[in-house]
């Protein structure tokens, strides 16, 4: 289960981090290479989210959206020092919550 949890947060790094790159290069008038870097940190997101050991694609994406949704409430805290409310943390941890419920062992 480490692995799986390791994998997601490199995920969400990845993404959020490619997405905040090309948002300060489209939104901020940043330079085009962080464009380019936001674009290649997009990339590896998607190579490593492949790299989960769940057969099932739409389990693992569905699974890692809940993942998402904590992860950008934590970029945004840290990064964009946007402290987020009692509304915030409690879906973040209802969409944590469904992962657990996505990735429950089945029988």
């Amino acid at each position: 289960m480490i692995k799986v949890i390791i994998l997601f947060i490199l995920a969400g790094a990845a993404e959020i981090g490619g997405g905040y790159l090309i948002w300060q290069w489209l939104r901020e008038g940043r330079p085009r290479w962080f464009g380019l870097l936001g674009g290649i940190a997009l990339f590896l997101y998607g190579v490593i989210a492949a790299l989960q050991v769940f057969p099932n694609f739409g389990r693992v994406y569905a699974a890692y959206g809940g993942v998402f949704v904590a992860l950008s409430l934590l970029w945004g805290w840290w990064i964009d020092k946007k402290t987020p409310d009692s509304f915030d943390w409690m879906g973040g941890f209802i969409c944590l919550a469904g992962v657990v419920v996505i990735l429950w062992p089945r029988g």
